[in-house]
């Protein structure tokens, strides 16, 4: 991790002139759709997920506007990849997207360690890696967007089984409002979306037989355009996003 830090800190600022927007988790559901929205409003995006061959696939929906680079963000040594491309297409970061993350649904008492460092190191631990490797490399009045959940948000409806999930989501909506206060004074704006049941892989998961009121495409829409305008008008906030509970 020593040689991540060091090597983003060589950043020469004057030398950074493109900007992109960075969608983690953008292999499928949300990120991927958000991904393709962004991209047909005429915004470079740099996706990233731990398929390459659906990264490429995603790439192939428009390959003027959309670049990506495969990593696994459990790996710390993994996030090079992401700054390598950064140095290497002298680009910086408007705006990034963290899409990225997991759910296990399993009773509590069936929860093991293992399971809740596993939520942890999911949901939380690559949102605290992936800002800190990058942080240089953000462009001013750049907006951070972290994508949480209805089921970690304060007074909404908990469901069994997601108990860890819930409870890592909460975390990073914390830490989200915590780094909003952090990186004001370098024109850096943090927000996040609390997400409501959108008919993905992982809502299919967690709620079997059950079927979502909102379509991936449809959220994409409005993160992509919250990602963009949002922090012109809100900054530190975690904000609920549902037509009902979850």
């Amino acid at each position: 991790m020593k040689s991540i830090l060091y090597s983003a800190w060589k950043k020469k600022p004057h030398m950074m002139s493109k900007k992109i927007i960075l969608i983690t988790g953008a292999s499928r559901g949300i990120g991927h759709a958000t991904a393709r929205y962004l991209a047909g409003q005429k915004h470079q995006v740099l996706a990233t997920a731990r398929s390459e061959q659906l990264l490429e696939e995603l790439k192939a929906t428009n390959t003027r506007r959309i670049d990506y680079v495969a990593c696994d963000l459990l790996d710390a040594a993994s996030l090079q990849k992401i700054i390598d491309y950064i140095r290497d297409q002298n680009v910086e970061i408007s705006a990034l997207i963290h899409n990225a993350g997991g759910l296990i649904n399993k009773p509590f008492r069936d929860l093991t360690d293992q399971d809740w460092n596993a939520m942890w190191n999911m949901n939380v631990l690559t949102a605290v890696r992936l800002l800190r490797a990058l942080l240089p490399f953000f462009a001013k009045n750049a907006h951070i967007v972290t994508i949480g959940s209805m089921g970690g948000f304060q007074g909404s409806s908990k469901y069994p089984g997601l108990s860890a999930y819930s409870t890592s989501k909460g975390a990073l909506s914390i830490w989200s409002e915590s780094m909003a206060t952090e990186l004001k004074d370098e024109g850096i704006s943090v927000n996040c979306l609390c997400l409501g049941a959108v008919q993905t892989e992982m809502f299919s998961s967690a709620f079997p037989g059950m079927k979502a009121p909102v379509k991936p495409d449809e959220m994409a829409q409005f993160v992509g355009d919250f990602a963009l305008k949002g922090h012109s008008f809100m900054n530190g906030k975690v904000l609920p996003v549902t037509l009902g509970d979850p």
